[in-house]
């Protein structure tokens, strides 16, 4: 392994990159993580991980054309970058192995 694996907000950003193509900026990429996942993300942790992934040359970003819907201000956009997917791949190989044998184990049953 010699990229550094995205954290589990981390994935659920890659993988909505993924989903929603050249769409992809700060409001839709949260309302695809909360959507599929089921899970409430802040616009804050969004930006904070795409920051992060950026630095590491996981996701690459540009700004779009001036919206007239938001006062003439530019889009940040993002998207995945083949070392973000190759991220993204590992960390889900990594998890799972990690559960290859578990399935059945008492303590990770399910639970009502």
């Amino acid at each position: 392994m010699d990229v550094d694996l995205p954290n589990e907000t981390e994935q659920l950003v890659l993988l909505a990159l993924v989903r929603l193509g050249e769409d992809a900026y700060g409001v839709p990429i949260r309302a695809e993580i909360e959507r599929r996942s089921g899970r409430a993300v802040s616009l804050a942790a969004v930006y904070a991980a795409l920051e992060r992934l950026e630095l590491r040359g996981q996701v690459r970003s540009w700004l779009s054309e001036p919206v007239a819907a938001r006062g003439g201000r530019a889009r940040k956009h993002f998207e995945i970058t083949p070392l973000g997917a190759k991220a993204v791949r590992e960390a889900r190989e990594a998890m799972t192995r990690m559960w290859k044998g578990l399935e059945m184990h008492p303590d990770l049953r399910r639970r009502t």
